[in-house]
């Protein structure tokens, strides 16, 4: 089993378009990864990341530190790359809208 534990860098936390960005790249990994919010250094129930909705459910806001994990083939490398998402703010991403859309 790898693990790795991360804060959460997106400005609104893993809600709505963070967590359909992280939900998309973890289907996409080799691996299943299992993420948990992390509460006094524990972790607490894992969800898949493949689920927006399970990564909303577990209120992880900005700022808290979350534990991503998986095991068999390609955990490792699948945990890094959501890592990296979980890491990044991804609400300050989104692109500019064209004036008038």
């Amino acid at each position: 089993m790898y693990r790795r534990r991360v804060v959460v860098a997106s400005t609104v936390g893993l809600h709505a378009r963070p967590a359909g960005l992280i939900a998309k790249a973890a289907a996409e990994q080799p691996a299943t990864v299992r993420i948990a919010r992390v509460v006094d250094g524990r972790a607490g129930d894992e969800v898949d990341a493949s689920s927006v909705l399970g990564l909303m459910t577990l209120g992880a806001r900005h700022g808290d530190e979350v534990e991503l994990s998986a095991a068999g083939a390609g955990a490792e490398p699948s945990v890094d790359a959501l890592a990296v998402l979980v890491g990044t703010d991804l609400d300050a991403e989104q692109p500019a809208r064209a004036a008038g859309h």
